[in-house]
C-alpha cells in the first residue's frame, strides 16, 4: 500500500523550490558583493570629481545658472 501524501503540502513544497530556483538565478544574474558596489561607487565619484575640476566655466553659464 502507497504511503498517504497531502497534495496541499506537496504543492507548497513544490512552490517553495521554484522560488528558491527563481532566488538563485536572479543573484547570479544581478547579485554583486558589497565590496563591489562600493567600489564601483567610489570609482564614479573620483571620475565625476576629476571632469568637475576640469570644467571650464564661462561668465554666460554662470549668469544662466545664477552664480
Amino acid at each position: 500500500m502507497a504511503p498517504i501524501v497531502n497534495l496541499r503540502t506537496e504543492r507548497k513544497r513544490a512552490k517553495r523550490l521554484q522560488a528558491e530556483q527563481l532566488a538563485a538565478a536572479n543573484r547570479l544574474a544581478h547579485g554583486r558583493s558589497k565590496a563591489e558596489r562600493n567600489l564601483e561607487r567610489s570609482r564614479s565619484d573620483k571620475d565625476k570629481n576629476s571632469l568637475d575640476q576640469r570644467r571650464i566655466e564661462t561668465e554666460t553659464e554662470n549668469e544662466i545658472a545664477g552664480r
